[in-house]
């Protein structure tokens, strides 16, 4: 079965909305070699509406590796007010997006990469159906913004597989489901 890996940045306080706003100052080879690693697992890219728009608007006017494998991948969309994704090998997913993944998750194929899509990623956790949870957290306290977790995610017990520390002071953390807990 294929596992849904998602990879969020956050700050040390919980915040993972607009990183864009507050994460580049850490980015550095490091990171961009372990987002890349979990990339390149990957076939298809699992994105929510606000984060496919985002990324919709930069990612097919830019050149590299990164660019490349973004603009290639299969891309599923969850949203149920766009009528159309228009982004080169998008799909949209609207109505049972948990059944359709479902289905999914059993066809021939590589991992699904999950990243950012802050409601879409609670909405897998709260389903069971987040496998790998990477976590690039990030030494900055922001005070405001939308949380990973929130009262909505209820208890969620995580095993910690793996953790590196990058030179700037970034710690990645990846987290599996705690079997029996």
């Amino acid at each position: 079965m294929r596992k849904i890996v998602a990879g969020l940045f956050v700050s040390l306080d919980g915040v993972v909305e607009s990183p864009e706003t507050w994460h580049f100052p850490y980015m550095n080879d490091e990171m961009g070699a372990a987002v890349m690693a979990i990339q390149a697992e990957a076939d298809t890219l699992l994105l929510g509406r606000a984060t496919y728009e985002s990324f919709a608007a930069v990612w097919p006017h830019q050149t590299g590796e990164m660019a490349d494998q973004l603009n290639d991948i299969r891309k599923l969309v969850v949203s149920t007010t766009l009528q159309t994704a228009e982004w080169n090998n998008s799909t949209l997913i609207g109505a049972d997006v948990i059944g359709e993944l479902e289905k999914i998750r059993k066809l021939p194929g590589r991992n699904i990469s999950v990243t950012g899509s802050i409601t879409l990623t609670r909405a897998l956790l709260r389903a069971g159906l987040i496998d790998d949870l990477h976590l690039m957290v990030h030494p900055i306290v922001l005070g405001t913004g939308a949380r990973l977790f929130d009262e909505s995610t209820g208890r969620l017990p995580l095993k910690m597989v793996g953790s590196t520390t990058f030179r700037t002071g970034v710690l990645n953390l990846h987290y599996q489901p705690a079997q029996g807990a």
